[in-house]
């Protein structure tokens, strides 16, 4: 179970990454240029989608580093993770793949007892 939880974060880290990208590039595009932002949309709290395009991809791939050895903490990042993703950008089509995948590597990290055999 821990090297399911370690792949599922590493993952929906790194697909959270890309949405990151995205958003965080979407903020500044739009604060820079007005005109974008009447046109395509202005952000209600930018420095939100910020903070979560910075974090949530630090949790999840930090968790799913430490999912072998300390799983209780690593479930603890990854789940903060799935939350930080959800709260920050919603759940849609490009959010609902990280947010399961750090999910369910969170939940697994947690429910697991015992080192897993080689």
């Amino acid at each position: 179970m821990r090297n399911a939880a370690l792949t599922l974060g590493l993952i929906g880290g790194v697909l959270a990454m890309i949405v990151g990208f995205f958003s965080y590039g979407y903020t500044e595009v739009t604060t820079q240029n007005q005109q974008i932002a009447d046109l395509a949309g202005q952000v209600q709290h930018p420095m939100l989608i910020r903070v979560a395009s910075f974090l949530a991809p630090i949790l999840a791939i930090a968790g799913a580093a430490m999912a072998r050895s300390q799983n209780v903490a690593a479930g603890i990042l990854m789940l903060a993770a799935s939350v930080l993703i959800h709260f920050a950008f919603g759940f849609g089509v490009f959010t609902m793949f990280p947010i399961a995948m750090c999910g369910l590597g969170g939940i697994l990290a947690l429910l697991a007892r015992q080192p897993d055999a080689h």
